[in-house]
């Protein structure tokens, strides 16, 4: 049953996407030399098929931080509090890509770790959409292999309901786990929207539940969860260009709020965020 898992990763990883999606893919990875190892395409953009004036959202996986920087602060952020994460704009496309190194990639996506960020994300549906070699591209495959059985073990025990009651449940959980500026529901339409995908992932998915994979503790992720996203924000107002813009943007988007930034939280993103995080808490727009 796992190597079903992996062959079912394998094949949705390497089903084909927007050409200009590749192209940007490759960007990426030229932008960090010999040290890109692959590029993954996910999110809302993938899932909805549509890229003009949207962001696209990539991970890079690259061999080692210090390889993939020319700047030492950045490698040392990265391995600090990963990713780091930036933002490119290629080909009259916008996107933002987090970089990770194949080892954390790797433990990201595994039960080892609280932190829902990764496995919650790559239980979903993604693409490989550029590696360095096979070596590469058989290290992500078996990294996104990692994630749907670490999100299903976590959501133990799962309510009653239909069969894909398990996805959701566990999506619906790790929302919970991360300051998210999605509307209330969000977690089930992610399945609901493509049911036979996740229908022909569950069992796979089950069986291939590493034996030391427990129930989490919800309530400890969550504080966990929210702290490493403040900390996360805070790198990211010294490593991503515009990064108050995209936050008002994202929030807007997914939140359905109209946020308009002033000129002086444009300038000071930190600042920006702090004094943005607790009108946004009280009104529900991010949990």
């Amino acid at each position: 049953m796992a190597e079903t898992l992996r062959n079912l990763v394998e094949a949705e990883l390497g089903q084909p996407v927007d050409p200009r999606v590749v192209a940007m893919a490759k960007a990426i990875a030229d932008r960090h030399g010999p040290a890109s190892r692959a590029v993954l395409f996910y999110g809302s953009c993938l899932r909805e098929k549509q890229l003009d004036g949207l962001m696209l959202d990539f991970y890079l996986i690259v061999s080692n931080y210090g390889a993939a920087y020319d700047k030492g602060w950045l490698a040392k952020a990265n391995k600090l509090i990963p990713p780091n994460v930036f933002p490119l704009q290629h080909d009259g496309l916008t996107a933002k890509y987090a970089v990770l190194s194949e080892a954390d990639f790797y433990r990201l996506n595994g039960p080892e770790t609280r932190n829902v960020s990764v496995w919650a994300r790559f239980a979903q549906p993604s693409r490989l959409v550029w590696a360095r070699d096979k070596e590469a591209s058989c290290g992500a495959i078996a990294a996104v292999a990692r994630a749907a059985p670490s999100l299903l073990a976590a959501a133990r025990p799962y309510p009653d309901g239909d069969e894909l009651e398990p996805w959701r449940h566990a999506f619906s959980l790790t929302y919970s786990a991360e300051l998210r500026a999605e509307r209330k529901g969000r977690s089930g339409s992610i399945v609901d929207t493509d049911r036979d995908r996740y229908r022909r992932f569950l069992a796979p998915a089950l069986a291939a539940i590493e034996p030391n994979a427990s129930q989490g503790n919800w309530l400890r992720r969550s504080v966990e969860g929210k702290l490493l996203s403040v900390a996360r924000l805070a790198k990211a107002s010294l490593t991503y260009t515009g990064g108050a813009e995209y936050i008002a943007w994202k929030i807007n988007r997914h939140a359905g709020t109209d946020i308009e930034l002033k000129p002086w939280q444009k300038r000071h993103p930190l600042l920006a965020a702090i004094s943005l995080l607790p009108r946004l808490l009280r009104s529900g727009a991010i949990r």
